[in-house]
C-alpha cells in the first residue's frame, strides 16, 4: 500500500482498533499514536520515496520477577509493554538493508555482508543487522533487502529493553517480507539472541528478545538455556486493576560493570564449591548445611546471593502458578518478597562504590509508604544498582503516584505502562 493510502486510512481510524487490541495503547492516546504513525510514513516518503510500504511493531519488555536467576539457570517472569519500535519499511530487489533510526544514522548493510562476523562492527546496529539476516539463513529461512524507517518511544535508560527489541524488529520485518510471516517469535527471538551474541559481540541471555517477540505475560525456564522452555500466561494486568509503573531514578549507570558482572560471578562461586558450574539444581538446604565451606570460600555476599537464588528461583514457580489461578493477592506478595530478596540478600539496589547515591533505596521507600495498606508490590527493576524501579499499583491510585514520583525524580521519570497483548507484529489494516 503507497503511504497516502496508509496516511488515509490511519486518519479516518481505520488502525485504532489494532492499536487498542494488539498493542494495547490507551484510548486516549490514539489521536497522538495516529500522529506518530503519520509522521513516520512522511519521514520514510523523505529518505525513500513513494513505495509500497507496510507496517511493523515491537514492544519493549518488563521483568516481572526472577531477579539475577537466568544467567544461572533458573526460572523468569517477564512482560511486553505498550512502548513499542514503530518501523514502515518496503522491500527492495538489491539485496541491501538499509534502516534509519529517528535520531541515528542511516545503517546500511550491503548484500553478502553477513556472510562473516565482522569484529570492526561490534557494538554497531549494522551488526545486528547483519547477524539477525545470517540466523535467518542458518534456519533456512529466505532473506532480501528492505529500506525502513523506525521511530521508538521504548526509552533508552528505562530498563524495558530497546535493543532487544531493535533485534526482533529486524526479524520481525524479514519475517513478513520475505517468509509470509511463517516463522514462530519464539524462534525470532533466539536468533536476535544469537545475533547479539555472536555478530554484536554481547554475551546476553534470551529473557528480553523473548518477552519482546512473544507478548503478554510470559515464564521462561532457562534450565536448559540453548533450549528454554517458554510458556505464555493467560493474565491480564489491566482487568486485575493495576498500573505497572516504571520509575526512572536518573541513577549514574557509569562504572557498573563489575557490580552487575559480580552477581553472577559470585553465585557460580558459590556453585563451583558444591561441585557445580551453576545454581540451578540446588535447594536451600544444600547451601544451608554448606554455610560454613561458603562463607570461607566465597564470602558472605556470594553466600547470601545464592541464598537469593534459591528462593527466588522458587518464587517463580509459586507465582507462575498463582497467575495461572488469577490469584493476584498471591502474585503481589511474592512480587513483595522478590524486591526485599533483592535488596537485603542479592544487594543490587546500590553501588557500594558511592553509597550516597542510592535513587533505588529512595524510589522503594517512598513507592512503599504511599502504596502502605493497599494490595500492591514494588521491587528494583532489572540488573540493579542505579536505574529504575517498579511498582504494581491501583488504576485509581496511579495518577497520584505518578505526580509523586515525577515531584522527586523529575517530570517524566514515572512511566505507566500496560502489558502488552502481541508481541512483533505486522499491523494491517
Amino acid at each position: 500500500m503507497k503511504n497516502i493510502d496508509f496516511k488515509k486510512l490511519i486518519s479516518d481510524g481505520k488502525l485504532d482498533s489494532a492499536l487498542t487490541d494488539s498493542l494495547s495503547v490507551d484510548a486516549a492516546k490514539i489521536p497522538a499514536e495516529r500522529e506518530r504513525y503519520t509522521k513516520a510514513l512522511d519521514s520514510f516518503s523523505e529518505l525513500y520515496g513513494d513505495a509500497d510500504v507496510r507496517l511493523f511493531s515491537v514492544g519493549g519488555r518488563s521483568e516481572i520477577s526472577g531477579n539475577h536467576t537466568d544467567h544461572n539457570h533458573g526460572r523468569v517472569v517477564a512482560a511486553s509493554v505498550n512502548l513499542d519500535i514503530l518501523a514502515v519499511a518496503s522491500a527492495t530487489d538489491d539485496g541491501v538493508v538499509r534502516i534509519k533510526s529517528e535520531g541515528f544514522p542511516e545503517d546500511v548493510v550491503a548484500k553478502g555482508k553477513c556472510d562473516s562476523v565482522d569484529e570492526s562492527l561490534f557494538f554497531t546496529s549494522a551488526a545486528i543487522i547483519a547477524g539477525m539476516q545470517k540466523a535467518f539463513l542458518n534456519a533456512g529461512y529466505k532473506i532480501g533487502g528492505f529500506n525502513a524507517y523506525t521511530t521508538s518511544n521504548v526509552l533508552k535508560g528505562s530498563g524495558v529493553s530497546s535493543s532487544a527489541a531493535f533485534e526482533v524488529m529486524v526479524g520481525n520485518i524479514l519475517n513478513h517480507l520475505y517468509n509470509d510471516g511463517k516463522v514462530p517469535n519464539v524462534e525470532i527471538a533466539k536468533m536476535a539472541q544469537y545475533a547479539e551474541n555472536v555478530y554484536f559481540g554481547k554475551p546476553c541471555g534470551l529473557m528480553d528478545q523473548t518477552a519482546c517477540a512473544v507478548g503478554g505475560f510470559i515464564t521462561i525456564d532457562f534450565m536448559d538455556p540453548k533450549n528454554p522452555v517458554i510458556e505464555s500466561l493467560d493474565f491480564d494486568l489491566t482487568k486485575a486493576g493495576y498500573s505497572l509503573c516504571i520509575v526512572n531514578t536518573g541513577g549514574n549507570h557509569a562504572d557498573l560493570n563489575e557490580d552487575y558482572a559480580s552477581v553472577p560471578a559470585e553465585m557460580k562461586s558459590v556453585a563451583a564449591v558444591l561441585g557445580r558450574e551453576v545454581l540451578r539444581g540446588f535447594e536451600m538446604k544444600d547451601i544451608t548445611d554448606n554455610a560454613a565451606l561458603i562463607r570461607e570460600k566465597c564470602g558472605d555476599r556470594a553466600f547470601l546471593r545464592a541464598m537469593h537464588f534459591i528462593r527466588e528461583n522458587e518464587r517463580v514457580g509459586a507465582q507462575v502458578k498463582a497467575l495461572k489461578a488469577g490469584d493476584v493477592d498471591a502474585f503481589l506478595a511474592g512480587e513483595t518478597a522478590s524486591g526485599l530478596s533483592s535488596f537485603c540478600y542479592c544487594q543490587n539496589v546500590y553501588t557500594t562504590k558511592n553509597v550516597s547515591e542510592q535513587g533505588l533505596s529512595a524510589a522503594l521507600c517512598i513507592t512503599e509508604d504511599f502504596l502502605k495498606g493497599k494490595k500492591s508490590a514494588c521491587r528494583v527493576h532489572g540488573g540493579g544498582f542505579a536505574g529504575t524501579i517498579q511498582a504494581f499499583v491501583p488504576v485509581s491510585d496511579t495518577a497520584e503516584y505518578k505526580a509523586l514520583m515525577d515531584s522527586v525524580f523529575g517530570e517524566g521519570s514515572c512511566h505507566v505502562l500496560s502489558v502488552r497483548r502481541d508481541g512483533a507484529v505486522e499491523l494491517k489494516i
